[in-house]
């Protein structure tokens, strides 16, 4: 009535006991790659994407900022940005709150001669 049926398990010395410890890891395994592919790795592409087009950023390209001004670049300097918002107003914004450029100016050309 109380007595339960005991089951017979594989010694901790038994052959093929290490492989079954590694087939319990390749689960854990499988789920970090995935997540690497799919949310690591996009990730760090879009973080190298919008560094590079902050360092592209100069005088003339219109953007917009974070908190959703749209302004053309007047000044650029080290981690600042002069942003023209509307006529004769001018507004300093750091450099990482500048979420996208909508309108790239071109460089300036230099004459040859």
């Amino acid at each position: 009535m109380f007595i339960s049926t005991a089951y017979a398990q594989a010694a901790a010395g038994a052959p093929g006991g290490g492989m079954e410890s590694l087939m319990s890891l390749a689960p854990l395994v499988l789920i970090f790659v995935v997540f690497y592919f799919l949310l690591i790795r996009p990730q760090q592409k879009k973080l190298k994407e919008h560094k590079s087009m902050l360092d592209a950023l100069r005088r003339g390209d219109k953007v917009v900022t974070g908190g959703g001004i749209v302004g053309s670049v007047v000044k650029v300097a080290d981690d600042e940005v002069t942003v023209e918002i509307a006529e004769n107003v001018r507004v300093r914004v750091l450099r990482s709150t500048i979420t996208s450029v909508l309108a790239k100016t071109e460089p300036a050309k230099v004459d040859e001669k």
